[in-house]
């Protein structure tokens, strides 16, 4: 929903795509924390996964940056939001306690290397934290809202021995896989939100790190929002629709669709016709100053420290 290629619907770069525009952007648009001639640093999906995906880790910013810069040198650190799920949906997050470099090694040679991850079961609501160097697959029958950074660095260990159409089987990435996983401190996992409520409006807080934060908002009456002069917002909608109104102007949204909210946007409002619901993610600057944020607006120190990852 936000790669290079993605085109603007509407607004001052109408038609273009944005990778391309937010190399031309201004602070104003792109957000002051941001060095002019950066990559966009955000990526956002829908998946729709039918079928297991394959056992895999990403790798962090370090190993990336001294291995893999043919393809940027960026780590990967990504989260999930369970938009919909069958009975008996799960993920696999995390190793198992006991389970070693060696022994995880030795799992898929004999393909059983599942058997190492951690079972998370899910249902709609649920929102999953991967951390660079977690090994994890997705499994059957889930539709989920991906927030990442801007990065599609993937090492395979284990594909359940699928062929494509000419026989062939994916490349598996072992080595590699093996030097960037957490053997020790799991991190990730199923992450408690936090709610808040103000009046009609739902405020749900998922979790933050220095590659995004991000925050669910249910409401069915107008809601009011602001921009910072540090990052762009990007609204994700799930449900419901209504008009987007800034400065003078208006333009109507609905589900599944994305907006980029420039930093120097400032004061909108959020007119729903129908109960709305609604991700915003962004990239925080100072986690410290977005923890006092949070404190600000509620959030006790409990909820901040299991949210806030640093």
């Amino acid at each position: 929903m936000t790669s290079a290629e993605c085109r603007f619907a509407n607004g001052l770069y109408e038609g273009a795509r944005l990778g391309e525009s937010w190399a031309a952007m201004p602070p104003e648009w792109m957000g002051t924390q941001f060095p002019h001639g950066s990559s966009f640093p955000l990526l956002v999906k829908f998946i729709f996964a039918e079928e297991k995906l394959s056992v895999q880790v990403h790798p962090d910013d370090e190993y990336a940056s001294r291995n893999e810069m043919a393809a940027a040198g960026k780590g990967k650190t990504e989260m999930w939001h369970v938009l919909r799920a069958r009975t008996g949906a799960e993920v696999l997050a995390g190793l198992k306690p006991g389970v070693t470099r060696e022994s995880f090694e030795s799992a898929i040679a004999a393909g059983t290397a599942e058997d190492c991850l951690a079972r998370v079961p899910v249902s709609a609501g649920d929102t999953i934290f991967i951390a660079a160097g977690t090994p994890h697959t997705i499994g059957a029958g889930l539709v989920l809202c991906e927030i990442q950074q801007y990065s599609d660095l993937t090492y395979r260990v284990y594909d359940y021995n699928r062929r494509d159409a000419q026989g062939r089987v994916r490349e598996l990435h072992v080595a590699k896989a093996l030097d960037v996983i957490r053997f020790d401190r799991q991190l990730g996992g199923k992450i408690p939100p936090a709610l808040l409520r103000s009046g009609s409006l739902a405020e749900t807080h998922f979790l933050a790190c220095r590659y995004f934060a991000a925050e669910k908002w249910e409401f069915a009456s107008r809601n009011p929002g602001t921009t910072s002069p540090e990052h762009f917002d990007v609204l994700i909608f799930l449900e419901g629709a209504g008009e987007i109104a800034w400065a003078g102007e208006r333009a109507a949204y609905g589900p599944a669709e994305v907006w980029f909210l420039p930093a120097g946007l400032g004061e909108y409002c959020l007119a729903p016709d129908s109960r709305t619901s609604v991700i915003r993610a962004y990239v925080p600057g100072d986690l410290d100053e977005l923890s006092r944020e949070l404190a600000a607006r509620g959030l006790d120190e409990n909820s901040r420290a299991r949210l806030v990852f640093r």
